[in-house]
């Protein structure tokens, strides 16, 4: 079989039939990613494939430390040519990882380049690359269009001016770029002495003095308002460990105003405090009516020595192995009691809490919107073939796949797109297969069409209200 015909992973004629007249041409919203609205706003032509592709790609960068590159090459002062032939020497053994089929399917849909990436071929595929770009038309504007992206939605913290989502709608961007609100460091409590400076900050931008707990809810409430009053329509929410502790709030004001005054809490105290700013902030959520994300389990800088040399988001995270079952019911539940429990995707980043995660969303689904509670798509360490396939199945089992909202990108690239036509491709294979089988009827192939289509583009579109 030819590598990446036009029917790879596309197993029977069904499937075949479901991608090409029904997935693959459908638009794209990506409901999740970590774009630059700067780098939209300002849309200047790419000049070098390596910044292209190499830069800030912490996937590329962990397997190019795995194949013994050293970090110069990586993430250090070498010159752009020399990182990427560093990146083509990898490319051979990154065979049965993601990487591997991402990194051709980008050359082959932005740049024409059916050539394998490799040492041999480094040189060619640079030069034709470089030249390319160097037609100056190459932009990330530009590669939204290609790839037939309607909506982005970035991710952004309360105290982002959003000036770059504003120059982007009045630009004529024929994407749509959103913010979507992100307040994970109102409620980290890692560094203490970081998490002073976020609310000095806070305090700053929002124009409120935060002396206590409800000054401090109250100037996140006046940011949430200009993310509302700036188009946001989405949250999310991040969190290695997920806490469900009691707090009351008079408790949280005496915790809040020790952690301002410099002294520090312990562990059983932080837990508390987080729990009482999460609720706060998903209660804030549904008044607004918006959807959001929680994504949680990932274990952040794991590596001491590289995170001081390198920084965060740089390939020092990992999976973390925590079980937060009764703690997600408890945020859940108490949203739930309270009738503020906004329309919500959870993401688990172990594979090992597919099935917990997936049935919690069954619980609290209330008859007001289909699908109200969604287990979110493979998120990070699993958006590889065999984890899109366990997520749908996984999801198929616990809950509707018809209604799901389909896949994002979670990526800082622009050129990330081809992850949904993976994504596109393995739900056909999937859908196609139980068709061949017997085990959807062909009677009802019309309704299974639509339902490609709905979880391609039509649901997300409904669920985020955009």
């Amino acid at each position: 079989m030819e590598f990446l015909d036009k029917d790879f992973l596309l197993d029977s004629p069904t499937a075949r039939r479901l991608y090409h007249e029904h997935a693959a041409n459908m638009p794209i919203i990506d409901y999740h990613c970590h774009l630059s609205p700067r780098e939209i706003a300002e849309n200047r032509p790419f000049t070098s494939i390596t910044q292209l592709w190499l830069g800030g790609d912490h996937y590329k960068w962990r397997a190019m430390r795995a194949n013994g590159i050293d970090e110069s090459l990586v993430t250090g002062e070498a010159d752009d040519k020399a990182k990427f032939k560093a990146w083509a020497k990898t490319v051979p053994y990154t065979m049965r990882n993601p990487l591997y089929i991402w990194t051709h399917l980008e050359l082959r849909r932005v740049f024409g380049i059916d050539t394998v990436l490799n040492e041999d071929t480094a040189d060619e595929i640079y030069d034709t690359c470089n030249a390319r770009l160097a037609q100056g038309d190459i932009t990330p504007r530009r590669l939204m269009e290609i790839f037939n992206v309607e909506c982005v939605c970035t991710t952004d913290d309360p105290v982002d001016s959003l000036e770059y989502h504003r120059m982007t709608a009045a630009s004529g961007c024929k994407t749509k770029v959103i913010p979507a609100w992100r307040a994970d460091k109102a409620h980290n409590f890692t560094d203490m002495k970081a998490w002073r400076e976020y609310v000095g900050r806070l305090a700053e931008v929002s124009g409120c003095t935060i002396t206590d707990y409800p000054s401090f809810i109250q100037s996140l409430r006046a940011r949430h308002d200009f993310f509302a009053a700036n188009g946001c329509v989405i949250a999310d929410m991040g969190v290695s460990r997920l806490v469900a502790e009691p707090c009351d709030d008079a408790e949280a004001d005496t915790l809040f105003g020790r952690a301002l005054a410099g002294n520090d809490l312990d562990a059983p105290e932080k837990d508390k405090l987080a729990t009482a700013i999460m609720l706060d902030l998903l209660r804030m959520n549904a008044e607004k009516d918006w959807a959001q994300q929680i994504h949680f389990g990932p274990l952040r800088n794991v590596n001491t020595r590289a995170a001081k040399t390198l920084g965060p988001d740089t390939g020092f995270d990992t999976i973390g192995d925590m079980r937060g079952a009764e703690a997600l019911a408890g945020l859940l539940d108490c949203l739930d009691r309270e009738g503020k429990l906004a329309r919500t995707v959870l993401y688990n980043i172990n594979p090992a809490d597919n099935a917990w995660t997936a049935a919690m969303a069954g619980n609290f689904q209330d008859g007001s919107t289909p699908g109200k509670i969604q287990f979110g798509s493979a998120w990070w360490f699993n958006d590889h073939i065999s984890g899109m396939r366990e997520q749908l199945d996984v999801l198929s089992c616990q809950g509707l796949l018809s209604r799901f909202v389909g896949m994002l990108t979670d990526s800082r690239s622009f050129l990330s797109y081809p992850r949904h036509e993976l994504f596109r491709r393995v739900l056909c294979s999937v859908i196609g297969a139980d068709v061949e089988r017997g085990l959807i009827p062909d009677s009802e192939m019309p309704r299974v069409e639509s339902m490609i289509e709905d979880i391609c583009h039509n649901n997300a579109k409904a669920y985020f209200r955009i």
